[in-house]
């Protein structure tokens, strides 16, 4: 194996230990014990620069070499200590993500608290080893907010990325950083089926008898067209905002039937696709604002509506 190969492999060995050893915490308050601080290419030039001025005024005792070198050499030393205290004494706080379906972008806001009497200019937020920076200033006594965007793999419950923070300013020779491990997670929903088949058939209610088995066999909609004199309370409010169709829940089939979205009865697809279905179903279950329950294995929600129980439902399928 080449030597280069040989030492990447070991810088990137020595960056797992060390940034598995940082803690998992949503709030980090920035102190000299978790902010470093390295020269940027300019800085490195920079000195490369002034050690050429100070030989040249030394060998030819230029005076005005002395001070120019003197003067560029004590700018660098005020731009370093105010880099690193632009970042040291900053709060970094991560607000609760939002759950997203699978395929979408998980966005997570980073709050940045000043508790300082000065402001703070130029402060960027990213991923570790991603170069897609959100930068803000943040006002004296006050707070800013950026935003960080990723991409999660599949389904299910899923940390939050390392995230770095960052300035250069004033004079962009120093760079100041810290690492930051968050303990939030993202929840990812499965993504719904873009043409799911029709809702499945109600099951008839324990004791609903005959009658409730009359209609075992179509699709079960719950709902009927409205018709003069329905209570507006049992008209589906959600339908018809978003098809314009006026439709009256059907109480009578209801209390002979109720719907169960049931992992066995989502086709012979696999696992994935079965709970893709599932998603889709719940979605159009809950806009239709219907009773249903979800069987799931070695999970079963009973029927129930609104929005806290569409939440359920939706957790139990990220995390089947």
């Amino acid at each position: 194996m080449p030597w280069w190969a040989l030492r990447a492999r070991a810088r990137q060995r020595v960056r797992t230990w060390w940034h598995d050893r940082l803690p998992l915490r949503d709030t980090q308050a920035l102190t000299q014990r978790n902010v470093y601080i390295m020269p940027t290419r300019a800085g490195w030039m920079l000195a490369a620069t002034l050690l050429v001025l100070l030989i040249a005024s030394i060998n030819y005792q230029l005076n005005l070499g002395y001070l120019l070198t003197f003067l560029l050499a004590g700018c660098a030393a005020a731009g370093m200590v105010v880099s690193h205290n632009t970042l040291r004494g900053l709060t970094l706080q991560l607000q609760p993500p939002q759950p997203l379906f699978a395929g979408g972008l998980a966005t997570v806001d980073v709050k940045l608290i000043n508790a300082r009497k000065t402001p703070r200019y130029a402060i960027g937020v990213a991923l570790l080893d991603h170069d897609a920076w959100s930068w803000a200033d943040v006002p004296a006594g006050g707070q800013s907010t950026v935003q960080v965007s990723f991409q999660p793999a599949r389904r299910g419950l899923h940390p939050v990325p390392t995230l770095r923070a960052e300035t250069r300013f004033p004079l962009g020779t120093f760079r100041v950083w810290t690492v930051w491990r968050p303990a939030a997670q993202v929840l990812v929903y499965p993504q719904p089926e873009p043409t799911p088949p029709p809702l499945p058939p109600g099951e008839p209610r324990a004791g609903a008898g005959v009658a409730g088995n009359a209609r075992s066999t179509g699709e079960f909609d719950g709902v009927r067209a409205y018709q003069r004199g329905d209570p507006m309370k049992l008209v589906v409010w959600k339908k018809f905002a978003k098809s314009g169709e006026l439709v009256s829940r059907d109480t009578q089939h209801m209390q002979r039937q109720e719907l169960w979205l049931d992992f066995a009865r989502a086709g012979t697809l696999d696992v994935e696709a079965r709970l893709s279905r599932l998603t889709a179903w719940v979605l159009a279950a809950d806009a239709l604002d219907l009773d249903f329950g979800l069987r799931l294995p070695g999970v079963e929600i009973e029927p129930a509506s609104g929005s806290a129980h569409r939440l359920r439902c939706l957790e139990a399928l990220a995390t089947c």
